[in-house]
């Protein structure tokens, strides 16, 4: 069995809200926008990069990239760099055609970003093959599952006031869920109010988190991370710039809650830094970023240091989610993975049976592979 064709689609999806709110005024196809106090560009779509990996006997592996900029430079990767390295080879030597599409453009410095979105894309797609090929799930080749139905926090609750978010918050609660993240990032004082507000709605036995998407200084994390140590949170995403390992280092040594990092990272070598210094005690590499191989390596270094896993999953649609529970249902050391209610409304669209999701936990899909099927009708009709 063989490769015969390497397929990169680019999808964008109209929506109405996004992760931390409603669209701004004036968003369109043509223009991305910021949204103060976030320093990244966002999008009035759900912006995506599917790949279809063919063999000769027949078989269809999907992947999809995380892609919410710019899903056409990720094709572009895909098309120009991967797939000749692809063609002709087996797609059962996972391993090795990881290494074969890393190394292509190692030594001249890209090992993060697009172009590691772009491999994990193609190594997502493989396992499926391979899964596929084998007619096994893809946890099951990873060593088995630890449970069929993997634990979840409801992501983002996107609205404006701490009034409303408490009450998107309830609206959740009453349907079984039980931990929630906020998006925060709006000052020590304010973000610890919005937590308390939620805290004393929701009471003691809920789990709450905080994403604070890289807003804060050292001496502000510190004395936000206190007060949400008092509040009892399940972990402090993301406080800082990501390039100082350091500064987190000393956060994670001073505070008592956990600190979270890692939707930045791509591969096992990026993580090792922040374990090795201690700067992080729950990891979160993203599928559509590391790929299926990478997370399950990052899991398994993360194991011998006592850290958890929380994989991100924010704007992934089917294939991605499916990933996304097929190596976390195989971590030991699982916490519990990322649900954003919006996304996967959207992401089942495309999927001819639909993920399930209830009462705070994912159903782990049945069938070969990923365990999805893509509607490629509808994927078609929505190629950007």
């Amino acid at each position: 069995m063989l490769i015969t064709q390497v397929e990169a689609i680019p999808v964008r999806i109209k929506r109405e809200e996004s992760y931390l709110g409603g669209i701004p005024k004036g968003a369109d196809a043509a223009a991305y926008f910021l949204r103060p106090p976030y320093r990244a560009l966002y999008s009035a779509y759900f912006e995506t990069a599917f790949v279809k990996i063919k063999t000769d006997d027949g078989l269809i592996g999907w992947g999809e990239a995380l892609a919410p900029v710019a899903p056409e430079v990720v094709c572009e990767v895909i098309q120009q760099l991967l797939a000749p390295a692809l063609i002709g080879r087996d797609p059962l030597d996972g391993n090795v055609l990881w290494n074969v599409m890393y190394d292509l453009m190692r030594e001249r410095g890209y090992y993060g970003g697009f172009m590691l979105d772009a491999i994990s894309a193609c190594d997502v797609a493989l396992w499926d093959l391979r899964g596929k090929t084998l007619g096994q799930a893809v946890h099951k080749i990873l060593g088995g599952a630890f449970s069929k139905r993997v634990p979840c926090y409801v992501s983002g609750l996107p609205r404006p006031t701490a009034e409303e978010r408490v009450d998107l918050a309830l609206e959740y609660a009453e349907s079984g869920f039980t931990a929630f993240k906020l998006a925060a990032g709006h000052g020590a004082r304010a973000d610890a109010a919005s937590v308390k507000a939620l805290r004393d709605a929701l009471g003691d036995d809920a789990t709450i988190l905080l994403d604070a998407h890289w807003v804060y200084a050292l001496d502000e994390a510190m004395q936000l991370g206190q007060r949400l140590a008092d509040l009892g949170v399940g972990f402090f995403e993301a406080p800082m710039n990501p390039e100082d390992i350091e500064s987190h280092a000393l956060l994670a040594q001073a505070v008592a809650v956990p600190i979270a990092i890692g939707e930045t990272e791509r591969t096992r070598f990026q993580f090792r830094p922040w374990l090795m210094q201690k700067a992080a005690d729950i990891l979160q590499p993203d599928v559509g970023r590391a790929g299926i191989s990478e997370v399950f390596k990052i899991a398994a270094m993360a194991e011998a240091f006592n850290v958890k896993m929380a994989p991100h999953l924010s704007v992934g649609l089917g294939i991605c989610i499916a990933a996304s529970l097929q190596v976390a249902a195989a971590m030991p050391n699982l916490y519990m993975l990322e649900y954003q209610p919006p996304v996967f409304e959207i992401a089942n669209l495309l999927l001819e049976t639909p993920l399930v999701c209830e009462k705070g936990f994912y159903e782990m899909p049945e069938g070969a592979g990923l365990g999805v099927q893509l509607d490629e009708a509808r994927l078609r009709d929505l190629q950007a």
